[in-house]
């Protein structure tokens, strides 16, 4: 048997027959039907051994019937049956078969339910045998050709009261039936709820992530290569090493200020603040160009508007192409940006040479190709904005391809004309 609140599994027989309650359902399930046994004895007080048997065997078919719906079933039938074949009459603990029918379809298992909507109709037959079958052998036994009548009232009362017994049990076994439906259905709807909030939260990890890499990594691999720089001419040109820690400076008040954004967005749940736009790639290129990036740039076509969805993409892409480029690429060779624009967007092209071949072994470094998070971000923004992005060495050059519409469309409608 389960024990109060036991949620671990247990054997396949045990958990079709038994069902797992909590102490206050136990204690209600318990409660109630002694309540109502005590009620009916002082009520039925005084007919005898018979009803009062029937009585206390209704109410402890009534105790399980949450937790074992084809118990407190069989216990039912059992005293129904006993009373019938002892002619004992019906009394208001035989009501105790509604709840418990109810319950099958309520709590029951497919075969339970099905066993007591068998029930409905086995219960409705003894009934009418029990009341009008009497009466019908009693018009055959003594009766004569002049009571024909008689004996046909007989029989209608029978299908009476199998009409009337039928519906009452086939009511209550569909209100558990609807009841059983109803928390199916507010249980589903909480588990979706629950899985769309998970979702939800699970993106906004990731957008947090995605931009707390793109803002840290720019930034760092900028302060770095500064302070490198800074740290080799700092005693042959102090005022090269102004400018690099005026630009370590900058670069890291502008991630700081944009680290406290993510996380106030994080923290309180704000909206999003100031989003980089193409007008930023100037600046981004002036802090590039300070930390020893060269990078050439070029624009073909001409100039779409873009939503901020899809300018901010192109930023952080070639914001995270460009730091790549810097950390692993050949900086005596220059970086470029080209700007391809066509009737539908923009087709955003950014290489880097790799560096040449180096040691014993003439093996090429080809770390950019190995850039962590970076790529994934990259992706995962092309996407968003309705494009596309690859990423990879060609030619000794590590190059990335962006495709961003003007106007985003549904993937399987964009076209390579398009493209």
């Amino acid at each position: 048997m389960l024990e109060f609140g036991q949620t671990g599994r247990s054997a396949p027989t045990v958990v079709n027959m038994f069902r797992t309650l909590s102490r206050p359902q136990w204690a209600f399930d318990i409660v109630v039907p002694v309540l109502l046994v005590l009620a009916a004895l002082v009520l039925f007080r005084g007919a005898g051994r018979g009803p009062e048997l029937v009585i206390i065997g209704m109410g402890a078919a009534l105790i399980p019937r949450r937790f074992s719906p084809i118990l407190a079933l069989g216990v039912a039938w059992f005293v129904c049956l006993t009373q019938v074949l002892m002619d004992i009459p019906p009394n208001a603990s035989n009501l105790a078969v509604l709840a418990i029918l109810y319950a099958t379809a309520a709590y029951g298992t497919p075969v339970v339910r099905w066993i007591g909507f068998a029930s409905t109709f086995a219960g409705a037959f003894v009934v009418a045998a029990s009341i009008a079958l009497p009466m019908v052998l009693n018009e055959l036994i003594v009766g004569d050709l002049s009571n024909v009548l008689n004996l046909g009232s007989s029989l209608a009362a029978a299908v009476l009261v199998f009409v009337a017994s039928l519906i009452a049990f086939l009511l209550s076994w569909t209100s558990g039936l609807l009841v059983r439906t109803w928390l199916r259905a507010r249980e589903s709807r909480r588990a979706a709820l629950l899985a769309e909030q998970e979702v939800a939260a699970e993106q906004e990890r990731t957008r947090i992530a995605r931009d707390m890499h793109d803002v840290v990594a720019h930034s760092l691999a900028v302060v770095v290569a500064q302070a490198d720089g800074a740290r080799y001419i700092a005693s042959k040109d102090p005022a090269a090493t102004e400018a690099a820690l005026v630009t370590i400076s900058t670069t890291a008040r502008e991630a700081l200020s944009d680290v406290r954004v993510l996380l106030a967005q994080l923290r309180h749940s704000q909206g999003d603040g100031p989003q980089r736009t193409l007008v930023d790639l100037e600046r981004l290129f002036e802090q590039l160009g300070a930390a020893g990036l060269t990078i050439a740039d070029e624009v073909s076509g001409e100039p779409l508007p873009l939503g901020t969805a899809q300018q901010l993409a192109v930023y952080r892409i070639v914001q995270e192409s460009l730091t790549n480029a810097l950390r692993h690429a050949d900086v005596r060779e220059p970086a470029a940006v080209h700007f391809g624009w066509t009737p539908h967007g923009l087709n955003l092209l950014v290489s880097s040479a790799l560096k040449p071949p180096t040691g014993r072994t003439g093996a090429i470094k080809t770390g950019a190709t190995s850039i962590g998070h970076g790529l994934a971000g990259m992706t995962e923004r092309a996407l968003l904005a309705g494009g596309h992005l690859t990423a990879g060495p060609e030619n000794g050059r590590y190059v990335v391809r962006a495709w961003l519409p003007a106007h985003p469309l549904p993937r399987d409608e964009i076209t390579e004309e398009q493209v």
